[in-house]
Formats: C-alpha cells, sequence, structure tokens
C-alpha cells in the first residue's frame, strides 16, 4: 500500500509515532527531495534509536512526477511505500495528490497519516473566528495573475491563507496595503522553529514597521475576509432584471465564468 507521511515542518518533536512506524516499515520512500529525506531520518534515527537502513529512495516531485507516473507499475505497491515531501503535510501546497490519484484509478490501498502542517496551525493562532477559510499557497510572482489572485483575495468574504516567501513578503505586505490599509491581517513566520514570530495589525501598520526589517524565514499569511451587510448575488437575481442584454451578458459572465459573447447569444 501506500502511505503518506508528514514530516515536521521545524521542530523534530512534532513528528508522531504512527509516522516513524510507517517510515521504518516502509521498503521504499518517495521523497520530494531524497537528499533532505535521508537528513531527517538521520535526524530520527539518533533521537529515537530507529533503523532506517535498506530503505529504496526515489525522487518525485512537482518536475517529474507525470514522467514517473507515465512508468509507475502497481505491483510496486505490494511493497510498503511512504511517501514524504521536505516538510509538512503532503499534498498541501506541495506534491502527492497525483500519487493519490494514481491509487484511487487503479485500485490500491493507501492511507494518510495526520501531522504538522503551517496553514492550520497559522489559523489556530491567528485569533481569527471566521468558521471558514481559503488555502491559496504561493501566490504568482508577478503581472496581471498576481494582482488578479491577491484582488479576489482581498474581495472575498472568507478568511485568505496564503504562503509567502522572505523576498517578496514586503511587496505583499505593500499591495495589501494600497487596496485596503485598515484590513487586519496575520503573519507568522518559521511555525514551530526556534525563531518563530507573529504579528496581528492593520496592513498598514504591519508594512510601516516591516519597511526597514532585515526579513527572513518562511511566511504564513492571513487576510481578514471583506464583511457583507448583504446577501451575495446569484445567477437568478441577474436573470431577473431588466436590463439590456449585453449590461446582463457581462454581469452573468462575471458570476459564472463564461464567455460573454455565448450568454448573450443565449439571452437573444
Amino acid at each position: 500500500m501506500l502511505t503518506l507521511v508528514p514530516t515536521p515542518i521545524g521542530n523534530l518533536e512534532d513528528v508522531s509515532l504512527r509516522a516513524l512506524k510507517a517510515l521504518e516499515e516502509a521498503e521504499l520512500i518517495f521523497c520530494e527531495d531524497t537528499r533532505v529525506t535521508k537528513k531527517l531520518l538521520g535526524l530520527f534515527s539518533q533521537k529515537h534509536n530507529i533503523n532506517f537502513e535498506n530503505k529504496e529512495y526515489k525522487s518525485y516531485h512537482s518536475h517529474n512526477e507525470n514522467q514517473i507516473l507515465k512508468t509507475l507499475d502497481v505491483k510496486l505497491f505490494e511493497k510498503n511505500v511512504v511517501y514524504v515531501s521536505d516538510a509538512g503535510m503532503p499534498c498541501v501546497s506541495d506534491p502527492g495528490a497525483t500519487l493519490v490519484d494514481f491509487c484511487i484509478k487503479n485500485n490500491i490501498k493507501y492511507n494518510v497519516i495526520p501531522g504538522a502542517n503551517a496553514v492550520l496551525t497559522a489559523y489556530a493562532m491567528s485569533g481569527f473566528i471566521y468558521n471558514t477559510f481559503t488555502f491559496h499557497g504561493f501566490l504568482p510572482h508577478k503581472g496581471s495573475d498576481r494582482t488578479n489572485k491577491l484582488k479576489s483575495i482581498m474581495e472575498s468574504d472568507k478568511l485568505g491563507i496564503l504562503y509567502e516567501s522572505p523576498h517578496r513578503l514586503l511587496k505583499l505586505l505593500e499591495e495589501v496595503t494600497k487596496i485596503d490599509e485598515n484590513r487586519t491581517i496575520f503573519i507568522v513566520k518559521e511555525l514551530t522553529k526556534l525563531h518563530q514570530e507573529s504579528f496581528k495589525d492593520s496592513a498598514k501598520n504591519i508594512f510601516e514597521n516591516f519597511k526597514n526589517m532585515n526579513i527572513k524565514g518562511e511566511w504564513v499569511i492571513l487576510i481578514e475576509p471583506v464583511i457583507s451587510q448583504g446577501e451575495a448575488l446569484n445567477i437568478s437575481d441577474i436573470q431577473d432584471l431588466d436590463l439590456a442584454p449585453k449590461v446582463k451578458a457581462k454581469l452573468l459572465s462575471k458570476l459564472t465564468g463564461r464567455k460573454t459573447k455565448d450568454i448573450y447569444q443565449e439571452l437573444l
């Protein structure tokens, strides 16, 4: 079978007994980076006195997963197979989902061990009381894709959670401030590590405080949602309005994602 095993996101003591047992019993370990995984197992071996020798390691990451899937044999999973990303929960902004999909399509038994995850840890730490959130991973680095994605997060009625590198954090804070300087945000770096640190304030205040700071570490950012005072429009609301077909088609296109031209022809 296949077992997806979460690894610590910082503190080595966050690994579970189930995760250690799965790694100990594994015959083949798919890794996001074999060097990182071998080093991690070496540390676990010293700390917990577990023998991780005689394992087969195969690299499996976002750049080679499609190629590996083309040659993957279902008989391989007659072994105890484990997948680990470099840190945290596989499939959450990390590779692994394609392996799960392969198992589902080929009726291969699989399991996921719960464990350390930066998204949920930051959510619990933030003090925001919203019941729903949307996780966006890393934003596009630049261009209209980044602008449009951030705009949709800032306009959402759900708490937005994303990752950002130290090199682009200040840029993100500036972008958020330009859209809504009074929006409350929560940011935290190096979760579970020695230099973990968090801040919660208006976008403007955090941006001003970080302008002259030497920014290090990986960050999780939570953005307060827009508080809606009324009810959201739906498709039937638009269809019932007495509007010109072109205007109605544009509105329906925004709601549905369909082409304005196609909707316009249907209205005619």
